[in-house]
């Protein structure tokens, strides 16, 4: 993956594609999720607290912890992104 945002939040860290795990706090009800990858053919699927999620769509957190994983698919290879969004 060569990019992730969620809105205007921070990612901890900050987004590096090797790095596998984030979090993020956020006090809005939405922010709008878009994951991106330097390989047209790749297949990039979201899930907010395991429902799908399209990407370059808000998602709607719920109060306290949600979790987000992004997975990207190259070929056989399979590649898992997980972000912890905490709403206060």
């Amino acid at each position: 993956m060569s990019g992730l945002t969620i809105g205007a939040l921070t990612l901890v860290p900050e987004f590096d594609p090797e790095v596998l795990t984030y979090t993020a706090a956020t006090t809005n009800a939405t922010n709008l999720i878009t994951a991106t990858t330097d390989d047209p053919s790749a297949v990039i699927a979201i899930e907010v607290n395991s429902v799908a999620h399209e990407n370059e769509t808000a998602a709607t957190w719920e109060e306290g912890e949600n979790t987000v994983v992004i997975t990207v698919t190259d070929g056989a290879s399979e590649t898992e992104y997980t972000v912890t969004v905490t709403k206060s």
